[in-house]
């Protein structure tokens, strides 16, 4: 995937600037597809000019213009086109961290569970922001169609997703602490 499709979704949802797109990816499309607010500035100039968007300068009280971008028709066939293709993100997990486990031997096993701690609490905070979205937004999933039914279901990926990975850390936790402990004796 693109962060220009990424950017595509969101505009869908509803139009917005530069600024305003950024602060989305913050709090929302973000969690799934990372981007710095340079890049979707980049993005979105780049977007302009295959004409799959297209932005009207607003007026603001002593400020200078934003440009608020919304999906052409060109735009929406992009959408379409894209979302009938087939995906690529169903190939192995990309992990620093499972790199760096897998070569624990190599190293300070002690720090290395420091730091897939650090992972697990992170996972663990994020989780409990989707919790929190989910109770907020969508109090009666069975009820969602449309937009907020897919909204929905993405979250309850990223929860699903991110409760695994704490359960996965959790188990590489409890092996590299076996790992760390001293063996005993093998007899003779």
């Amino acid at each position: 995937m693109a962060l220009e499709h990424a950017l595509l979704v969101s505009l869908t949802e509803r139009a917005g600037s530069g600024y305003e797109l950024a602060r989305r990816f913050d709090r929302s499309i973000g969690f799934f597809w990372s981007a710095t607010h340079q890049q979707i500035y980049r993005v979105l100039k780049r977007m302009e000019e295959h004409g799959w968007i297209s932005g009207e300068a607003v007026a603001q009280e002593g400020r200078p213009d934003k440009k608020v971008y919304t999906v052409s028709p060109a735009g929406r066939a992009e959408l379409r086109r894209w979302i009938a293709q087939p995906s690529d993100d169903i190939g192995p997990m990309r992990s620093e961290l499972g790199i760096k486990i897998r070569a624990a031997g190599h190293g300070d096993v002690a720090a290395l569970c420091a730091e897939v701690a650090r992972h697990r609490e992170q996972h663990a905070q994020r989780l409990e922001v989707f919790r929190l979205i989910e109770k907020k937004d969508f109090p009666d999933p069975t009820r969602l169609t449309g937009a907020a039914l897919h909204q929905y279901l993405v979250l309850r990926g990223g929860i699903r997703a991110e409760a695994g990975l704490i359960e996965w850390c959790d188990e590489v936790l409890d092996g590299l602490r076996r790992d760390l402990s001293p063996q005993p004796p093998t007899e003779r």
